[in-house]
């Protein structure tokens, strides 16, 4: 009886453990930031201006260890904030979850960006917070730029407006600097398997008026559906 009672016992520690388990990346955290520091790619804008910081991703897991819903739970509301979802987003399937955990539950992942400190050593936080603002204030007029040659390419556009755009992708920095800056990018993120990531940023490309990418778009982003 005592021996029959025990055994109820640890088969209900069991059960109470196994609800409270919390889902694990496979390897172990010390993996979890390894993985993170290998895929990051620091975008262009925040690389160039020293942007540091730490970014909260929120997202949760299905039973599988997908990753969905990864959304930013704490940022500074600039490219930082895309390259912390997008990195996130790799480790999907990567994750152990225990049985009973509830996949609405939402986990948070801390990911931190630092800039090159030989070039960066200099910048002060006053530095970085109008470089913040600075790339807030500018996506008006980024938005002018895309979406003139979206248009164009559409034949919608209004193309006694060009030199304006012309002088806006100067005003804004859209040089061929940056192009080829953009095309190391994605083509990074090719080598991590991220045809999304890539495809975005040789749009990008693109959309600003250079058919740079224009091969990279045909070959591996024209027969996504």
């Amino acid at each position: 009886m005592i021996k029959r009672l025990l055994s109820g016992i640890v088969l209900a520690m069991s059960v109470i453990g196994a609800a409270y388990a919390q889902p694990a990346f496979k390897g172990g955290q010390q993996a979890l930031d390894e993985f993170i520091k290998s895929k990051i790619v620091y975008p262009e804008y925040s690389r160039q201006n020293c942007i540091s910081g730490t970014i909260d991703v929120a997202f949760r897991l299905d039973e599988n260890g997908g990753v969905t819903d990864a959304k930013i739970q704490q940022g500074p509301g600039i490219d930082l904030d895309d390259e912390a979802l997008r990195v996130i987003k790799l480790t999907s399937g990567m994750w152990q979850v225990p049985a009973g955990h509830i996949t609405t539950t939402y986990l948070v992942q801390p990911i931190r960006f630092d800039p090159n400190p030989a070039l960066c050593r200099n910048t002060t936080a006053k530095d970085m917070q109008a470089a913040v603002t600075d790339y807030r204030n500018r996506q008006e007029l980024e938005n002018a730029v895309t979406n003139y040659y979206i248009n164009k390419y559409q034949g919608k556009a209004d193309l006694a407006k060009e030199p304006i755009i012309i002088a806006l992708k100067k005003q804004l920095g859209f040089d061929d600097e940056l192009i080829n800056d953009m095309l190391n990018q994605a083509g990074e993120k090719l080598k991590q398997k991220d045809l999304d990531g890539a495809c975005t940023d040789w749009n990008f490309i693109r959309n600003i008026g250079s058919d740079k990418a224009d091969s990279f778009i045909q070959q591996y982003c024209s027969k996504k559906p």
